[in-house]
């Protein structure tokens, strides 16, 4: 049984490793440039949809733009930003910093895009509810059933693995080996604060994740400018050598591994993308849910988690991380998964408390989050009946990851959030051109703020 797992282990890696090549961040990098030319540059209105965030309005939905937005960092922000910077780093260098950074600049028009184009072609069910995201979008505007049934398949498999299970475990795995919490303890314990919340459905989810995403997003960065403050005398050439780094052909300054501008790419680039989900499909799914009349305003809300997430999230623990390593050589930088522990770790007396107490808020947020993107997608294919089901069967993968070793289930969840993000790239190029009228229909005339009978209500 056990040669069985190393081999299935074994092909699973290799197609993920396959799907995740170089040409997968070709094609979502090569998309992200593509589009922030057809919306003509959207990102330059990031302040304008930070202003919106917090505008309520009456229209048709299920929760405002605030709570969508929450629900989608919930999902978004977590362990890539702690731990995929570190790995990043520790893989291509201080310059993947720069390239993860980058994928949150030029993500933020296909963050907009995907958004755009779930709440226009959003529908809502007979009870109300509202139901959008690339599996809408592939049905009703591109007719492709087939497609948007597959990548509902592919939404629920990686909301399960990464989204559910390898979250959870982390969990145990960290309250065990810190505070010898047994594994059976915490997925108990886990299982019923997700079922609580899980069960109240989208306006309850929504109202837990309005409290928890700013606390754990103030709590994290706090620690992290606490330690700049630390470094303050090392954060001009931490700064400096990032960005020399990103464009040097070979491994440069402070001792650090790193083979020159391509790695640093490749690493900065596939985590960065990992992080902010840009190109997944997946937070357009909760943009669907919100209170609009008009698509444009929705996206640019929408938008604006990719900047959180990684334009200021990621970019501050990567200065964080390689001022931490110019400061204290003892820091062994050769380990990313650590590496946000150890920086941390030099706040005497709290930094790594306050770093566990950030983890565990970013990772039940995250369970929580991607909840609601399989419970759509489910909904979708089988309707209202099925959630209860979908529901109790979601608390049990929860306490099963707390105790069960994940090995399979993490590479499989990297092969199904490839594949996830295949049709939705799809979708977002076959229908650039929608993206591109409506932005310029509402954003040169500065209309931004008309009713749009296109939308259902």
């Amino acid at each position: 049984m056990a040669d069985i797992q190393r081999y299935i282990l074994e092909i699973l890696s290799q197609i993920g490793s396959f799907l995740w090549g170089i040409p997968m961040i070709l094609l979502l990098f090569g998309t992200h440039l593509f589009l922030t030319f057809k919306t003509g540059g959207i990102q330059r209105y990031m302040g304008k949809a930070i202003k919106m965030t917090l505008k309520s309005s009456s229209a048709g939905g299920d929760i405002s733009n605030f709570s969508a937005l929450m629900v989608a960092m919930a999902a978004t922000v977590g362990t890539g930003n702690i731990i995929g910077v570190g790995t990043a780093i520790a893989l291509g260098g201080p310059g993947a910093v720069f390239w993860c950074w980058l994928t949150g600049v030029f993500g933020i028009a296909t963050k907009y895009a995907e958004a755009l184009l779930s709440v226009k072609y959003r529908y809502k069910t007979s009870d109300g509810t509202m139901i959008g995201g690339p599996m809408v979008v592939i049905e009703r505007a591109l007719k492709m059933k087939w497609l948007a049934v597959f990548f509902c398949v592919a939404t629920i498999c990686a909301a399960f693995g990464i989204g559910n299970m390898t979250q959870a475990n982390s969990v145990s795995t960290l309250m065990q080996e810190n505070f010898g919490v047994s594994t059976y303890v915490t997925g108990t314990l886990m299982a019923l604060l997700v079922g609580l919340v899980t069960m109240g459905g989208i306006k309850w989810l929504s109202r837990v994740c309005e409290i928890f995403v700013p606390f754990m997003a103030f709590i994290y960065m706090v620690g992290c400018l606490a330690i700049l403050v630390v470094n303050f005398a090392w954060l001009d050439d931490a700064v400096l050598l990032i960005v020399k780094s990103a464009f040097s052909t070979q491994a440069v300054g402070g001792g650090f591994v790193g083979g020159g501008i391509m790695v640093a790419m490749r690493y900065g680039m596939s985590r960065g993308l990992f992080s902010n989900e840009s190109g997944l499909g997946s937070a357009p799914i909760v943009s669907a849910a919100a209170k609009t009349d008009n698509a444009v305003k929705q996206a640019l809300v929408a938008s604006s988690a990719t900047f959180w997430d990684t334009v200021i999230i990621c970019a501050l623990t990567g200065i964080v991380l390689v001022s931490s390593v110019l400061a204290y050589p003892d820091i062994d930088f050769s380990d990313g998964a650590i590496l946000t522990s150890m920086a941390f770790g030099k706040l005497h007396g709290w930094g790594n408390g306050l770093l566990t107490i950030a983890l565990l808020s970013f990772v039940f947020s995250t369970i929580l989050g991607w909840s609601y993107y399989a419970e759509r997608c489910v909904e979708h294919l089988g309707g209202k009946r099925v959630l209860v089901y979908f529901r109790i069967i979601w608390m049990m993968a929860v306490f099963v990851g707390c105790v069960a070793k994940l090995d399979l289930v993490w590479v499989f969840s990297d092969c199904a959030n490839a594949l996830m993000a295949i049709p939705n790239i799809v979708s977002l190029l076959l229908l650039s051109g929608v993206v591109a009228s409506e932005t310029s229909k509402y954003l040169s005339s500065d209309r931004i703020d008309e009713y749009d009978p296109t939308i259902e209500h």
